[in-house]
């Protein structure tokens, strides 16, 4: 069923930290009106990069997560700077966070987070043909890159250190890409 999208009456906004919160007021099409809220990142998105060593094998990163306290497992994640596409914060991050450049990215599609109150969209890349090339990041210790072949996702989801949803459905994503599309 196709539903018309409510209509936006207004909008407020205020700061809330690193992100800007937005009350809109809106009906639905039954007449119903509700107040939602949404928050807006600052920067301009941010990209999960895929890189494959070889056409089995991905190179995942652990590193320092704040948010839960521990070191997580997970992808290739950053920001994407003020004019920078999607191909070149994956490139920049993949240099930085890896120690590896890639000959060929790909953006496969957008994730988001939490799409009914967060606008943040997430450019999952497709690494390959990688090569050795490190870049200074921002990270505060180099991180260890971990090899992890595809065929093995039934153990990695299953690992307490490898938790980050972005990471999980990338995976997944660009299992299936492979498996289904010729050239891999």
């Amino acid at each position: 069923m196709t539903r018309r999208l409510p209509t936006i009456h207004s909008i407020t906004e205020h700061e809330a930290g690193p992100y800007r919160m937005e009350r809109l007021d809106l009906e639905f099409g039954n007449g119903e009106r509700r107040l939602y809220e949404r928050l807006h990142g600052r920067g301009h998105g941010a990209v999960a990069v895929v890189p494959l060593i070889d056409d089995d094998t991905v190179l995942l990163v652990r590193e320092y997560a704040a948010g839960v306290h521990r070191y997580e497992l997970g992808l290739v994640k950053g920001r994407i700077d003020a004019g920078e596409t999607p191909i070149e914060a994956a490139g920049r991050e993949l240099k930085e966070e890896a120690g590896y450049g890639a000959r060929s990215l790909e953006v496969l599609r957008t994730l988001t987070l939490a799409p009914t109150y967060m606008s943040h969209l997430t450019w999952l890349v497709l690494a390959r043909d990688l090569y050795p090339e490190r870049l200074p990041g921002d990270e505060p210790e180099e991180l260890e890159v971990v090899p992890w072949r595809l065929d093995a996702l039934h153990e990695l989801v299953l690992r307490e250190e490898f938790s980050e949803g972005r990471s999980l459905a990338a995976l997944f994503v660009v299992r299936e890409y492979l498996q289904h599309h010729a050239g891999r």
